[in-house]
C-alpha cells in the first residue's frame, strides 16, 4: 500500500532569480532523503511560486525497506590477539557499526579469515519517517540568506507555514519557530488561509485562493494569454526566456495585459527602449510582422482582471517616466565631445589599486597593437585597432550610460558613429564587451576580438598583480568570466596565437601605470578556463595530458582533447601511449642536447625510430597528428626491446637520449602522454 506526501513552506517573497534552483533544489534534495531512508516511491513533484517551495512524492511505500548488511573488517589474525581476546581494531570495527563483539564471526576469503558482522533491521513505517523531512528543508542552500525576530537560523527568507500531509493526514513537526499543519496561504491580495485537505488536492485547494502553483501551468497560462493580445492587437510579442521565468517566479496568479506609450519616443534608439522595458520594467516588447518596434507592452500582473484598466494605466506612467529619461539623455549626450570625455576618464578610478579607466584603457592600447601584430591584421585594421583602443571607454561618462549601465558599450557604438568615427572602430566599442556572459554571444569583427582580448588581460593581469585573486567561488570582479572571454574568443577565430607564450610577452611590455606580478598564477587561471571548455566526456586524465603539453594554442588543445577521448576505446590507444609515456618518463630529465650522431649507432632499431621521428610531420588536423604518433609505437618498443638506452657510454646514452628528447618534444605538442592513465 502506498500513500502520497505532500510538503509546502510558506515564505515571505523570494527574489526571483532563487525560485526555479531552489524548487529544483528540494526536489533532488527529497529524492536523497527518501533513498537514505530506504522509502521507494514512484514520481516526486515540485512547485513554486514567489511565496512557497513544496513538493509531493507520489505513490510513498507505507513502510522502508529491511535492512539486511553485511561488513568486512579486519582479518582474524589483526581482530585476535595471542591471547584470544579480541583487539582494539575488532573493537572498533563493530562500534562503527553499532554493535558490539559478539556479533563477529569468521569468514574465509582466499585462503584467509576475516572477522565480519551482519547488521539486520526491520523497516519503520513511513509515518514515523516522514517527521524527518525538515532535514531536507534545513539543507537547502541559498545564494543569500537572513535571520528574523529571536531566530538565529539563516534562511532565505522568513518562514510562515510548513504543511505536511501524508494523504489526509496531517504531520505535525516543530521547525524554526512554528509547527507544521495542514493550513498554506492563499494569494496575498486575492486569498486567505485555506486548509489543504489531502496531498492529492494540493494545486485545487490553493486555485480556489488564486494561487497556481504549478510553474509550468502558470507559464502555459501567460504565453496563452499573450497569444490572445496578439491575436487581438495583429502584433507580435517578443517573448525573452529569461525574461518569461523570471516573470513567471514574480507572480502566482498571472493576468497579462497590454499598454502604450506616445510614438514620439520610438526616435529614441531602440535599445534605449528595449532595456527601459526589459530590464527595468520586467515588459515584453511588441513589434509588427516585420519585426518593427511599435509603442505598446507587454506585462503580467499579480492578480486576476479586476480593475485592470487602472493596472494599465499606472504601468504606463512608470514607463513614460523612463523614457522621458531616455529621450533626455539620448539629447543631451550628442552634445559631448569624444576626445573631453576621454580626458575626463583621467578622474575616474578603475580600482584604488590599479589606476584610473584612462590608465587601464592606455594598458590595454599597448596590448591591442600587440595583438594586432600576432593575428596578422593588416595596415588598415591595426589602425582602427589603435583609435577604438584610444576611446573605447568614453561612453561611460555620458548620462545615458550613466543612467543605464546596461547599454555601456551599445551607447559608445552609437555615440561614435554620429561623431563621425570609422564603423569598425564604432562596432568595436562595443563588441568589446563581450561576451557578457561565459556563454554568450562573442565578437564578430577582428577589430572587436582584438580590442575585447586586449581589455580583458589587462583586467585579469591587473587584478592579479595587486593580489586580488578570486578565491574559491568569490569573483566580484568578474575574472573568470573575463578568462573565459579570452580563451573563448581565441579558439573562435582560430588564432594560432600560444597563450603561454602570450601571457609571457605581455609580462614584457613597457607600462607606464603599472608592472604586471603572480604570472604563474594567472597562467594556471586561465587553463582552468581551457579546461572549463573541454567536453565534458573528455577524462580528467586527458585533460591534464593536453593542458602539460607545449601546445598553447587553444584550438589545439580543445581538438586534441576531443580526439584524444574519441580514441580512448580504439584497440591500439592503451599499447600506443604506453610507449610514447616510456619516451616521455625517460626523456624529460635527459640531457638537453637535440643533436644525433647516426655514425654510432650500434643497431637497427635506433636508425629506425631515428628516420622515423625525422620524417614525422603534423598537419593542422589534431587527429591525423595523433594517428601518426600512434604509428610509431611498434618502432618505439623495438627500439626500447634492443636497445640500452641508459649505457653507461656517456655518447651513445646522450646520443639515444636525443632521439627519444627530439620525439618527446614533437608529441608534446598535443599531450604529455604521460599523464594518461592507460591502466
Amino acid at each position: 500500500m502506498t500513500k502520497n506526501l505532500l510538503v509546502e513552506l510558506g515564505l515571505e517573497e523570494l527574489p526571483a532569480y532563487v525560485v526555479t534552483p531552489s524548487e529544483e533544489q528540494l526536489g533532488q534534495k527529497m529524492a536523497d532523503f527518501l533513498k537514505e531512508n530506504r522509502l521507494d516511491y514512484e514520481t516526486i513533484q515540485t512547485f513554486s511560486t514567489p511565496r512557497r517551495l513544496a513538493v509531493r512524492v507520489m505513490g510513498l511505500s507505507d513502510k522502508q525497506k529491511d535492512l539486511s548488511e553485511d561488513f568486512k573488517g579486519p582479518s582474524k589474525k589483526i581482530a585476535v590477539d595471542s591471547e584470544g581476546n579480541f583487539t582494539k581494531a575488532a573493537q572498533g570495527f563493530v562500534r562503527s557499526k553499532g554493535l558490539t563483539t559478539d556479533a563477529i564471526e569468521f569468514r574465509e576469503v582466499k585462503g584467509e579469515e576475516y572477522a565480519y558482522v551482519s547488521k539486520r533491521e526491520a523497516g519503520k513505517n513511513a509515518s514515523e519517517i516522514v517527521p524527518k523531512v525538515t532535514e531536507v528543508l534545513s539543507s537547502l542552500s541559498f545564494p543569500v540568506s537572513m535571520h528574523w525576530a529571536a531566530n538565529q537560523f539563516d534562511y532565505i527568507r522568513p518562514v510562515h507555514t510548513l504543511t505536511i500531509l501524508l494523504d489526509k493526514e496531517v504531520i505535525q513537526v516543530p521547525f524554526l519557530d512554528i509547527v507544521s499543519s495542514n493550513i498554506s496561504r492563499g494569494h496575498r491580495f486575492l486569498g486567505k488561509e485555506t486548509i489543504i485537505r489531502s496531498a492529492d488536492s494540493y494545486e485545487e485547494d490553493l486555485r480556489r485562493q488564486f494561487v497556481i502553483v504549478d510553474p509550468k501551468e502558470r507559464q502555459k497560462l501567460i504565453l496563452d494569454q499573450i497569444k490572445t493580445i496578439e491575436s487581438n492587437h495583429n502584433v507580435v510579442v517578443e517573448i525573452d526566456h529569461d525574461l518569461l521565468n523570471e516573470v513567471l517566479n514574480l507572480v502566482e496568479y498571472p493576468t497579462a495585459f497590454m499598454g502604450n506609450f506616445a510614438s514620439k519616443y520610438l526616435e529614441v534608439p531602440e535599445e534605449v527602449l528595449v532595456t527601459s522595458m526589459k530590464n527595468h520594467q520586467r515588459y515584453f516588447v511588441v513589434r509588427t510582422s516585420e519585426g518593427q518596434l511599435l509603442p505598446n507592452f507587454v506585462s503580467v500582473r499579480n492578480g486576476n482582471s479586476d480593475f485592470i484598466e487602472n493596472v494599465i494605466r499606472g504601468n504606463e506612467k512608470v514607463l513614460v517616466a523612463r523614457l522621458e529619461d531616455g529621450e533626455f539623455f539620448w539629447r543631451e549626450d550628442q552634445k559631448l565631445q569624444i576626445e573631453d570625455l576621454v580626458e575626463k576618464l583621467k578622474l575616474v578610478t578603475f580600482h584604488e589599486k590599479i589606476g584610473s579607466l584612462y590608465d587601464h584603457m592606455m594598458r590595454t592600447k599597448v596590448i591591442a597593437a600587440y595583438l594586432a601584430n600576432l593575428a596578422g591584421l593588416d595596415e588598415q585594421e591595426k589602425a582602427q585597432v589603435e583609435r577604438a583602443a584610444s576611446i573605447y571607454k568614453f561612453d561611460l561618462l555620458t548620462g545615458m550610460v550613466g543612467e543605464f549601465d546596461e547599454l555601456q558599450g551599445i551607447m559608445g557604438e552609437k555615440y561614435a558613429t554620429l561623431a563621425g568615427e570609422n564603423q569598425a572602430v564604432a562596432r568595436a566599442i562595443r563588441e568589446h564587451y563581450l561576451p557578457v556572459t561565459s556563454e554568450g554571444d562573442l565578437p564578430l569583427t577582428k577589430v572587436g576580438a582584438i580590442l575585447a582580448i586586449a581589455d580583458k588581460c589587462d583586467v585579469l593581469l591587473s587584478f592579479f598583480s595587486v593580489g586580488l585573486i578570486p578565491s574559491g567561488s568569490n569573483d566580484p570582479y568578474a575574472l573568470r568570466r573575463a578568462a573565459q572571454g579570452i580563451v573563448r574568443i581565441l579558439d573562435s577565430f582560430e588564432w594560432e596565437i600560444p597563450l603561454d607564450e602570450l601571457i609571457s610577452n605581455l609580462y614584457q611590455l613597457h607600462l607606464d601605470s603599472l608592472s604586471y606580478k603572480n604570472q604563474t598564477e594567472v597562467m594556471a587561471f586561465l587553463q582552468a578556463r581551457i579546461e572549463k571548455l573541454m567536453d565534458k566526456s573528455v577524462p580528467k586524465d586527458i585533460r591534464e595530458a593536453v593542458l602539460g603539453s607545449s601546445a598553447g594554442v587553444v584550438r589545439l588543445q580543445l581538438e586534441a582533447a576531443a580526439s584524444l577521448a574519441a580514441k580512448a576505446e580504439d584497440a591500439n590507444f592503451k599499447s600506443s601511449v604506453e610507449s610514447l609515456s616510456r619516451v616521455f618518463n625517460i626523456a624529460e630529465n635527459a640531457y638537453n642536447s637535440k643533436s644525433v650522431d647516426t655514425s654510432i649507432f650500434e643497431n637497427e632499431h635506433e636508425q629506425e625510430l631515428y628516420d622515423a621521428v625525422e620524417e614525422l610531420r603534423f598537419t593542422e588536423d589534431v587527429s591525423e597528428n595523433i594517428d601518426r604518433l600512434f604509428t610509431l609505437s611498434p618502432i618505439i618498443d623495438a627500439f626500447f626491446d634492443n636497445t640500452m638506452v641508459m649505457t653507461e657510454d656517456q655518447e651513445l646514452r646522450n646520443n639515444r637520449l636525443a632521439i627519444l628528447s627530439n620525439l618527446m618534444e614533437k608529441a608534446n605538442t598535443i599531450a604529455a602522454f604521460n599523464k594518461i592513465n592507460t591502466k
